[in-house]
């Protein structure tokens, strides 16, 4: 049987694990990874880090039912490197257990501890026909 830890609690622990590391260059080799589960918080953890160093408005995912995942974030129109369609529709499952989020939408703060300092982001999930969007939105730095 397999050990279910605190999905919130390990998004936190690979924060913490690739704080000095280039974001978008792990999320670009995110797709080698076995272990999808993990990979997904993973993956969430570098897209923080990511909004974070960037001063992202928001990054959102998008699960298509063909498998295709795309991102995108707002703080200028670019796409970020997809996790693959495996590894973004266990991002999506993981948001929804972190956030209990059960409907086709909802929304919602989730605190995030960055070293010394915590910061909340929004996340807001909607599922319809064309798939299901994930968007994590970001305070405005100081």
């Amino acid at each position: 049987m397999k050990d279910k830890r605190n999905l919130h609690l390990e998004v936190q622990e690979h924060i913490d694990c690739f704080t000095n590391t280039d974001p978008l260059k792990e999320m670009s080799e995110i797709t080698k990874d076995t272990d999808k589960d993990q990979a997904a918080l993973k993956w969430m953890a570098l897209a923080v880090l990511h909004g974070v160093n960037f001063n992202a408005k928001k990054i959102s995912i998008r699960t298509a039912p063909d498998g295709t995942t795309t991102v995108r974030a707002k703080y200028r129109e670019a796409e970020l490197p997809s996790p693959g369609g495996e590894i973004g529709r266990h991002i999506v499952e993981s948001v929804r257990r972190i956030t209990h989020f059960d409907g086709d939408k909802g929304k919602g703060p989730v605190a995030i501890g960055l070293r010394n300092d915590n910061l909340e982001i929004g996340v807001k999930v909607n599922r319809d026909e064309d798939g299901e969007t994930v968007t994590f939105k970001f305070p405005k730095s100081n």
